[in-house]
């Protein structure tokens, strides 16, 4: 007898800004879309019930944009970043990207969560549920008069910074192989946003923090570490995996490290293929349970923001994972932690 679908609770996803750039509104994620990774027939399909949708700004100019890409991702490679973007020219993107999730929620087949019981839910067969995040704090004013307005809009996760630096801290940028440590780590901003993001319950992610900025954050912050879509560096030495040490920090104060699917960031020869297997996503899952247990680990898919394996393919394909936990031995409860239950209980904890 087949199992019964697991529902997921996904760690990070970048439909928002793509939809944000087709400019079509948010029309086209609640039908089928004949690209990307994520839609709302998607996601039934594959049992994606809940997700961190990120709002991330990319730069004001062409040139500055083309430095977040990676025209050839063999490695080894060192990409150029672009600098910090202005707080008010990021405010006023974020703002329209929180208008599509909006969007989204008044169709009434999307909810917007504020507290867990929205995502517990989503869980139990209700709306498909989208936690907005922020993916870099840039909307944020550094001396953050405008948080608990945008809290007040929704915010329930950010990480300080993507892979570049800003007001609160400097970003791991991306080669491989490399370490992530690379730069300096919070400023005294980046110090009062972990603070207050404490105090508002509002969940602080790392996935994209340097190393000497995940320290930052492990010696003041008072919730469980979180990197919503990080691998292990053991296994693939790209700069924005996890190594040995942070994955145990992040064990010893109760967090989650949310697997990620990203094939430029699975494999030990590095480089962006999609033709590496889906085992290979399983491999990073029992290398850090074999490190801190599997109660400290969920996904993080990166959908329509990677490149994933073939053999996923998108949201659909989710119960594949689901299925590839089980063949390497996986019990049905550790699954149902490893889909949704982990992240529920680390909400739980963070949340206000």
């Amino acid at each position: 007898m087949a199992p019964e679908p697991v529902p997921f609770i996904d760690g990070h996803n970048d439909i928002l800004l793509t939809l944000h750039l087709a400019g079509d509104g948010a029309a086209p994620f609640l039908s089928r879309r004949s690209e990307g990774h994520l839609d709302l027939e998607r996601a039934r399909e594959g049992g994606f019930a809940a997700g961190f949708f990120a709002v991330f700004v990319l730069p004001e100019t062409e040139k500055e944009r083309a430095a977040t890409r990676i025209p050839d991702r063999k490695p080894p490679y060192a990409q150029p970043l672009a600098g910090p973007v202005p707080t008010e020219y990021a405010l006023r993107e974020a703002g329209a990207i929180i208008d599509l999730l909006d969007e989204l929620a008044a169709s009434g087949d999307v909810r917007v969560a504020r507290r867990v019981d929205d995502v517990e839910s989503a869980l139990s067969g209700g709306p498909l549920t989208a936690i907005l995040h922020f993916e870099g704090a840039e909307p944020i004013e550094p001396g953050l008069e405008n948080l608990a307005e945008l809290y007040e809009r929704g915010l329930r996760s950010l990480g300080p910074v993507w892979s570049r630096s800003n007001a609160f801290a400097e970003g791991v940028a991306f080669r491989f192989p490399y370490s992530p440590d690379i730069g300096g780590g919070l400023t005294e901003a980046g110090r009062r946003l972990v603070s207050e993001c404490n105090r508002l319950g509002i969940l602080v992610d790392l996935a994209h923090l340097n190393e000497r900025g995940f320290w930052d954050v492990a010696s003041l912050s008072e919730a469980p570490l979180i990197a919503s879509h990080s691998n292990a560096h053991a296994l693939s030495p790209n700069s924005r995996n996890l190594i040995d040490a942070q994955l145990d920090e992040i064990g010893r104060s109760g967090g989650i490290v949310g697997i990620t699917y990203h094939t430029g960031m699975l494999t030990e020869a590095g480089g962006v293929d999609p033709d590496v297997p889906l085992a290979r996503v399983i491999d990073h899952v029992d290398y850090v349970a074999g490190r801190i247990g599997v109660d400290h680990i969920g996904f993080g898919s990166d959908f329509d923001g990677a490149t994933v394996p073939a053999e996923l393919g998108d949201a659909s394909g989710l119960q594949r994972v689901a299925a590839a936990l089980r063949d390497r031995g996986y019990t049905e409860e550790d699954v149902a932690k490893l889909a949704h239950g982990n992240w529920l209980r680390v909400l739980h904890e963070t949340w206000a």
